[in-house]
């Protein structure tokens, strides 16, 4: 008579995975509510067609190129560890930063940018929205810049274990999670802008 027990590397492994899954769920929910509040700001401070004379739709559109990019390596980069590949794991996770760093450099430019030019934080109830949505993503980004940086530190130097694999699996959802947020952005605070909505 067989008896089936239970792998406690798999359980361990799936716990994990659940546990960020739910993390991203709160993760979105607060994005959510920061959306909300940026479309309620825009219909109440100051329409849709005025901001679209301060935000480029242009210039968002090449940073989404660069986060689709960061997206889809880290994808790859999160199958390569689960196949066990060391040297395609580095390289597409280091691919990932890459284009990860361009879009945070882009999108800190922007911000900068309308800075000078006087739309700062107290011009108005929509920019406040429109910095306090754009700079929680900014974050969001800037820490998972260092994340790489730090998991891949140990996979040089130790190879692939089941606690690397388990750490970059979480890694590869986590940018995934922020590329769908920017598609959100984008549509909201870009090209809904950009349309006169």
């Amino acid at each position: 008579m067989s008896h089936d027990y239970p792998d406690p590397h798999h359980d361990h492994y799936a716990k994990t995975i659940f546990g960020f899954w739910l993390f991203l769920l709160t993760d979105f929910v607060l994005f959510g509510t920061l959306f909300a509040t940026y479309v309620v700001l825009a219909q109440t401070n100051m329409p849709f067609k005025i901001s679209a004379t301060i935000i480029n739709i242009d210039y968002a559109g090449i940073q989404s190129f660069f986060l689709l990019t960061a997206s889809f390596f880290a994808g790859l980069g999160g199958a390569s560890a689960h196949r066990k590949n060391r040297a395609q794991t580095l390289i597409f996770f280091g691919l990932t930063f890459f284009f990860a760093s361009i879009f945070t450099l882009y999108e800190f430019l922007d911000m900068s940018r309308l800075i000078h030019l006087g739309y700062t934080w107290q011009h108005s109830g929509l920019l406040s929205g429109f910095y306090t949505l754009i700079g929680t993503h900014f974050f969001h980004l800037v820490l998972g810049l260092i994340w790489v940086i730090v998991l891949l530190i140990p996979v040089i130097k130790e190879g692939l274990t089941a606690q690397s694999i388990l750490r970059l699996s979480c890694l590869r959802m986590f940018f995934q999670f922020l590329n769908i947020i920017w598609v959100f952005t984008f549509t909201i605070v870009y090209f809904l802008d950009k349309g006169g909505i």
